[in-house]
């Protein structure tokens, strides 16, 4: 730390650790990248949540400023007793030449394992967690959308010893026999960087159908920007950080959450229109290009961590 004016930390599980240094190192700058999770986790049950919440937090306030992801995540910063005034919203940053491959429908064949012929797909990546939304999305609009219509939600699946959100996953594919939907939907865990890059560069729709889980928040939504970036057209739920990751009319669309009929119509509208959707999905990438690259959001950082060293 000695030829160092300033450190950052990746997140909020860190916050011990910095608030440790600033203490052997009063005169330098200690910032942190918080996350959703990194507060919410907090409001968890459990011996592990108790003790986050009355080490990490404290620990977040001794830093100097803490840099969140979204502006949600500033409101539930706040009510776990973190002043306003700490917090400087920078949005998450994507690397859009890591994400683009060319699109394949024979390889969206592949990974949803039939045919796709006359048929339009849509997509969710992230993990298989209750706020994502993807059961309600199952069991409430994948019924009433044309038989044409295909969807994968694709990421992973949380493991029953993991601390944090609880998997979702059982009941997803509860929801797919339940309603029928044996040949129209499925559900990837764990699915491979290469096949994800494919489903996104090649997928007719993306869908964020997030829903209000107590104790659990969309801290941005980084995959619904990615989709974005790779030139889908993203309809995404109005709530918490996706507001934050999409920006209506821009880079996507934000849908009342919950609404079925709203979302039927939405994505009937879209899917009905492929000059529309591919022309709003250029649009969508050139937005993210210009105001979400690393390039952009690091040029922020740099200017919140100098402002702050050069007050000393």
């Amino acid at each position: 730390m000695f030829s160092y004016d300033a450190c950052l930390l990746g997140n909020g599980v860190l916050g011990p650790i910095g608030a440790t240094l600033k203490l052997f190192h009063p005169r330098k700058k200690f910032f942190s990248v918080i996350h959703g999770l990194d507060i919410t986790f907090a409001y968890k049950k459990g011996l592990l949540a108790k003790t986050y919440k009355n080490i990490n937090i404290p620990s977040l306030k001794k830093l100097d400023k803490l840099f969140m992801v979204g502006n949600q995540t500033i409101i539930e910063t706040v009510k776990i007793g973190i002043n306003e005034e700490h917090c400087i919203f920078i949005p998450n940053g994507i690397s859009i030449k890591d994400l683009t491959v060319e699109e394949s429908r024979s390889e969206m064949e592949r990974i949803f394992g039939s045919s796709l012929e006359g048929k339009k797909l849509i997509i969710s990546i992230g993990r298989i967690v209750p706020h994502k939304g993807v059961e309600w999305f199952l069991r409430n609009v994948m019924p009433v959308l044309p038989e044409n219509y295909c969807y994968i939600a694709a990421g992973g699946i949380v493991s029953a010893n993991t601390v944090g959100d609880k998997s979702n996953y059982e009941n997803c594919l509860n929801a797919i026999d339940e309603n029928g939907l044996g040949k129209r939907a499925k559900i990837i865990g764990n699915i491979v960087e290469q096949d994800k890059l494919t489903l996104i560069n090649s997928a007719d729709l993306y869908v964020s159908s997030n829903i209000k889980v107590p104790g659990s928040m969309e801290g941005f939504g980084l995959t619904t920007l990615e989709g974005a970036a790779c030139g889908r057209f993203v309809l995404a739920s109005n709530l918490e950080g996706l507001k934050d990751a999409i920006q209506d009319g821009k880079s996507g669309f934000l849908l009342e959450n919950e609404n079925v009929s709203v979302w039927k119509d939405k994505v009937i509208e879209v899917l009905n229109n492929d000059s529309y959707r591919k022309e709003f999905g250029e649009k969508a990438r050139k937005y993210v290009a210009e105001n979400y690259s690393w390039e952009s959001i690091a040029k922020k950082y740099m200017i919140e961590i100098e402002k702050i060293v050069s007050e000393k």
